[in-house]
């Protein structure tokens, strides 16, 4: 599933980079606020959520190869992130949902059993 397709399926707003949404894979996903374990975490092509919103996750998500990062809870991120974010080519989604929803919605749709 394409960070695209899923951020569609579920009503989700790219923020940045949304032209590259539509051929990047989503791997699976990991969720963690502390950006020390998510350099650590953060697997290749993982969605990552994090409450996060400041220009440091870029630089996160940039070291891990994350297909996207996904803000939960409608959180608003601040204007440097979007615009670092768009330097450097990383897709910034934006949700209504909490990480646990987030989570569960990907993998419900994508086949896999969340349980």
């Amino acid at each position: 599933m394409t960070v695209l397709e899923f951020s569609q399926q579920n009503g989700y707003t790219i923020i940045s980079c949304a032209e590259t949404a539509v051929d990047r894979e989503i791997s699976g996903v990991y969720i963690c606020d502390l950006l020390s374990m998510a350099m650590v975490g953060v697997k290749d092509g993982n969605l990552w959520i994090t409450v996060h919103t400041n220009i440091n996750i870029i630089a996160v998500a940039s070291l891990t190869n994350a297909s996207c990062i996904v803000i939960p809870e409608d959180i608003p991120v601040e204007s440097q992130t979007v615009k670092k974010a768009e330097e450097k080519g990383i897709i910034l989604v934006q949700s209504p949902h909490t990480s646990y929803e987030i989570s569960v919605r990907y993998y419900v749709q994508s086949g896999g059993d969340p349980s």
